[in-house]
């Protein structure tokens, strides 16, 4: 059983149920990064135009299949990026032929290419009775896009006006909560009887909101939904390491380049993809917690999706301190790697 004092730890091949692996040449950067250390990961539609039909999803699928390196066996797993034009035949058939494993619920206006997302969700019901129905999930981006509400609390708002209204009328619903921020959402999700999970994300466990704007603006720290205070960042560690599974992890890695986040008013997201699994490993074993590391890595993801944990393993190890990339090179331009502030003495050992 690991301890706080373990220099080592085997787990089963995480999975990463929140990524976003854009297309063209920065999907041709990033992927290998997602590959390397994980199995599986539910890709983000929300590229310029949408993924919105099956047939779109498919034809992505191949792409990222195309980008991954040779012998990889990394798996995306498609979403259909909801419209109020989305047919529940379409998704239905998405789903039970196995294109894609779950629908994204995007407020209009609400993050990066949201612009085509959901104003009225009446005008959806359709669709999320049908998904009721067969059992797929919904993804949901938890946040009000209401300008009158501050934007440190546009999540609890949206649990309070949207989620809990939804989940009274369509209570056969599967719902995850994506990138949870806040107190409010992870006992949202705790005290939800059943059909209701949340992703955790890499960077929401390891900054607050000083991280972005204490000392002068970092634009590579701010991310959608934003970072919240010290004791919210407490909330999710807390929920992160306590084994419950309803909890899991999505990183939300969502890469731009440097020219587009160095802008007057620059893209939201970070790129943890390259780091997360050594980031983890220090969060997990500074809580005292690695044993519960593989359960929210590894296990609980698949099991609210229905689908078997990795058989593959990979294992991590603590030593001396080591200094992640920077950034990486695509061929548009530089990508900035996610600095979780602190030093990092574990890493993903290499198969030999």
């Amino acid at each position: 059983m690991p301890n706080r004092s373990s220099t080592r730890i085997t787990l089963r091949r995480p999975d990463d149920w929140h990524l976003h692996l854009r297309d063209g040449a920065m999907l041709r950067a990033v992927a290998p990064h997602s590959a390397r250390d994980f199995g599986r990961a539910i890709v983000m539609p929300n590229l310029v135009p949408p993924v919105v039909t099956s047939e779109e999803a498919a034809q992505y699928r191949d792409r990222i299949r195309s980008a991954l390196p040779a012998g990889s066996r990394f798996e995306p797993l498609m979403t259909l990026y909801l419209t109020e034009a989305t047919e529940p035949s379409d998704v239905a058939r998405a789903y039970m032929s196995g294109v894609a494993q779950a629908v994204k619920l995007y407020p209009a206006g609400a993050t990066t290419n949201s612009h085509a997302g959901v104003r009225d969700l009446e005008k959806v019901r359709p669709v999320l009775e049908r998904m009721a129905e067969i059992g797929m999930p919904l993804c949901v981006h938890g946040e009000v896009t209401d300008p009158e509400v501050d934007i440190f609390d546009r999540e609890a708002v949206f649990i309070d006006r949207v989620l809990r209204p939804l989940r009274r009328r369509i209570p056969d619903l599967r719902i995850v909560l994506e990138h949870v921020t806040t107190q409010d959402g992870v006992d949202f999700v705790r005290d939800a009887p059943r059909n209701l999970a949340a992703t955790i994300t890499t960077h929401h466990l390891v900054i607050n909101r000083n991280a972005i704007l204490a000392g002068g603006i970092r634009p590579h720290y701010y991310c959608l939904p934003v970072a919240k205070r010290e004791s919210h960042r407490i909330a999710l560690v807390q929920a992160a390491v306590s084994g419950d599974e309803r909890f899991f992890l999505g990183t939300d890695s969502a890469p731009h380049l440097d020219s587009a986040k160095l802008q007057p008013c620059g893209c939201a997201g970070v790129f943890s993809a390259p780091v997360t699994l050594p980031i983890l490993a220090e969060v997990f074993a500074a809580a005292g917690a690695l044993s519960q590391l593989e359960a929210f890595a590894s296990l609980n993801g698949p099991a609210f999706y229905g689908l078997a944990p990795n058989e593959e393993r990979v294992t991590l190890v603590k030593g001396e301190v080591w200094s992640p990339p920077a950034s990486i090179v695509t061929d548009e331009g530089p990508v900035t790697v996610f600095d979780p502030g602190f030093p990092l003495h574990w890493r993903v050992e290499e198969a030999s």
